[in-house]
């Protein structure tokens, strides 16, 4: 019994070691701090994503086309090889030059992205008018190679409308005998007028059938109601 007691007893060593455990941390002082919380670490914020503006709900109409023989009036340093950031820099300085009173002329041989975009001096150009098949659509590439067709080797003359098309500036563009680039596309049934932006002015060039035969392309317009 004497063993018992002695093990588990009020008075075993068990319990005198309790109490003196309890005893030891009444005795530790509780520190308070009286200062100002330590900041929270702030999340990581990155910079707003440049938006660039899109296509005008309602443009108020093409412009007439260029002049082949007019300067070039707004000034960039060449410029072969930009990145999509300088692309769209050099965009924006055309576009607001475009917004001021008078014609914005750009000159120079142009690099073909697709059926509708070019860039001249890593400016990129919007055809003003007419809707191409996208790379990945059926004719995409055709349209894509009809381009560089029409444009390698000359000159192009645009004349920058006072719009943006998401990154890109909008143009009509023409050829150094004057013929204009948009309308060569569509008369060979790879691009289609878009009324909605050229108020019907390429309607007359499209092959009869071309609007089955570029049905993506035709998808992406609205509806004539609509128009």
């Amino acid at each position: 019994m004497g063993l018992l007691r002695f093990l588990f007893g009020r008075g075993g060593p068990s319990s005198v070691a309790v109490e003196k455990d309890r005893a030891r941390r009444k005795d530790i002082p509780q520190i308070v701090g009286t200062g100002p919380a330590p900041p929270r670490s702030q999340p990581r914020t990155l910079p707003p994503k440049a938006i660039s503006p899109e296509k005008p709900a309602q443009p108020a109409g093409p412009l007439p086309p260029p002049d082949p023989s007019a300067q070039q009036n707004v000034t960039l340093p060449y410029c072969r090889y930009a990145k999509r950031e300088e692309r769209a820099e050099r965009a924006q300085i055309v576009y607001r030059h475009a917004c001021a009173p008078g014609p914005t002329i750009l000159k120079g041989k142009c690099y073909v992205i697709d059926g509708d975009t070019i860039s001249i001096n890593s400016v990129p150009i919007r055809l003003a008018g007419i809707d191409a098949p996208e790379l990945d659509h059926p004719y995409g590439n055709n349209a894509k190679w009809a381009m560089v067709a029409i444009t390698q080797g000359q000159i192009i003359t645009a004349r920058i409308a006072p719009e943006m098309s998401y990154d890109r500036t909008v143009a009509i563009c023409c050829l150094p005998d004057g013929r204009d680039i948009a309308a060569e596309l569509v008369k060979q049934g790879l691009a289609l007028d878009w009324p909605l932006f050229s108020k019907g002015l390429y309607k007359e060039y499209e092959p009869e059938g071309v609007r089955r035969k570029l049905w993506m392309t035709t998808k992406r317009q609205p509806p004539p109601a609509n128009r």
